[in-house]
Parts: structure tokens; sequence; C-alpha cells
């Protein structure tokens, strides 16, 4: 497979195909986000595609399932999506389900019956990154979203009966906005109703504007007990939203999961026992992207 720069994909797609499309991002203006400062946005010609996939079909064929990188392949033009997908069952026909990043701008661009049409070809899972339901913090971060903005993407993909999995990110208010970012999030998780919600923690990097602030002292970073305390709150602030939940990337404090409501008491006990100490959090050392 070839890739370029790096390629970034869900802790859930471990076990896929990662089959890169386009580079980069088409938006790269995120405050906290480094992945794609050093590459511009472009989209592989099909002569490449179709050699990963050639290599795929050799190598790979136990793997059920294929992730589209990099950051928003959801953004080309329905006319490539389609003739993508379609090659990727020409290719690799004993794959089962089709996933890909999808920024609320693209998928707010996408009609339902487009939406459907790549529902039938196989799309069947769509990472949308929410960061926070603050309109402040999505302003901070420059986003070029608004909680509002983030609910409508989000409804139109529950409302074709695509699984949705939103992304967002502890500690991004700081400690000024801590308790507001929580409870703003939950409350704009809510209105989604997500298949999934995965909870990321800020790890400040060098080449970004907000690790710059950071290292600035500009920007006050909860300190582990406060992100802690900042998750306890999201999911206090989570009702009656029917989901698995995720907080155990490897950028963690604390790995934990579960299905929601079901497991929020345990969620939250859980937390407990780590701000008092009973159980251990994750070294710092060992926390990554």
């Amino acid at each position: 497979m070839q890739y370029v720069g790096n390629v970034i994909r869900p802790p859930s797609e471990a076990d896929s195909i990662i089959l890169q499309v386009t580079v980069g991002c088409s938006y790269n203006k995120c405050t906290f986000c480094g992945a794609y400062k050093d590459v511009s946005f472009t989209i592989k010609d099909e002569a490449e595609i179709k050699q990963d996939l050639r290599f795929a079909r050799q190598h790979c064929r136990n793997q059920k399932r294929v992730f589209l990188a990099d950051g928003d392949v959801l953004i080309l033009s329905q006319k490539r999506l389609v003739r993508l997908f379609q090659l990727v069952h020409e290719y690799l026909p004993w794959i089962s389900r089709i996933s890909l990043y999808g920024n609320a701008r693209a998928i707010r661009g996408k009609s339902k019956d487009i939406l459907l049409e790549l529902k039938a070809l196989g799309l069947d899972r769509i990472y949308m990154g929410l960061e926070s339901g603050c309109d402040e913090i999505l302003q901070r971060i420059e986003k070029g979203e608004t909680a509002e903005s983030m609910i409508a993407a989000g409804r139109k993909i529950r409302g074709v009966g695509i699984f949705l999995s939103v992304t967002a990110l502890l500690g991004l208010g700081g400690i000024a906005l801590s308790k507001r970012h929580a409870e703003k999030t939950a409350k704009v998780l809510t209105a989604m109703a997500p298949s999934q919600i995965a909870m990321l923690t800020l790890i400040p990097l060098k080449n970004t504007v907000l690790g710059q602030e950071i290292q600035a002292g500009k920007f006050l970073l909860p300190n582990p007990q406060e992100i802690l305390a900042e998750l306890s709150l999201l999911i206090r602030h989570l009702q009656n939203v029917r989901c698995q939940f995720h907080a155990n990337h490897a950028s963690s404090y604390l790995p934990i999961f579960g299905r929601l409501p079901k497991d929020q008491v345990d969620l939250l006990a859980s937390i407990e026992m780590a701000k008092s100490g009973a159980s251990p959090l994750v070294a710092e050392h060992r926390r990554a992207l």
C-alpha cells in the first residue's frame, strides 16, 4: 500500500484495510490539529488507488472492512465517490463494510438521496469530529462550525440510517471553559443521538496554534484530575442517549468504555475510583495520539 504523510484512522478501524484516497485535509484550519500541517490537500488518481486495491486483493483477504483515508473523503464529488466504491467492490468483493471520515461541512453538502446511494454501495460508517458543543470554543479553535450546524450534520447521517461515530476532545476548553465544554458537548451529543461517542484528550502539539498558546501560558490546560472531572460531568449530562461510549483512546488518562445508558453508573464509578487514587491513571509519557 502506498501512503503519503500521516495516515490517521479511528481505533475501531484497526483491523480494516486502510485505503488512502486523499492526502491531508481540505479544511486544515483547526488550531489544535497538527496532523496535516505539512501537506496540501490532494486527491489520489485512480491508477494509484487501483494499484493499492490490487495489493489488498492479494495480501488482505482476511480483512472484511475498508477504511477510506485521509481526513475527509466525503468532501469528494458524488461521481468520484460512486466510482471509488465500485472499484472497492470490483477488486475486493468480500468486503462487508466501508467507512470514512466526514466533516460536518461535507455531510451537509450531501443530499439525503446522495447519502442513501452511498449507503446502498456499502457506506456503513461515518466518523465526524465534533470536538466541542460550545460555540465559544468552536470559534476559538477555528472549527468553522457552530453547535447547530454540527447537530444538523449529525442528524442527517442518522436520518439515513448510517452508523455515526462522533469524536469530542476533553480539555479543549482549557481550565476556564471546562465546565461549559462538558455540558454543551453533552447537550449537542444528546441532540445528535450518534451510534458511537469517542472521547479523546487534548495533547498539545508544537506545530499548532493551540500548542504554541499553551507553551506561552495563554491557554491553561486542565490537569488529569480536572480532565476526569470534565469527563464525569459530560457523562452525567448525556441523557436518553443510546450508544457505544469510548474514552479509551491512547490519549486518555483513564481508558473506559461501555454502552449508554446501561453502563452510565459504572462509567461514573470508574472515574470516581480514579479521582480518589484507587485506580491508576495512564502515565503522561505513555499517552499518544
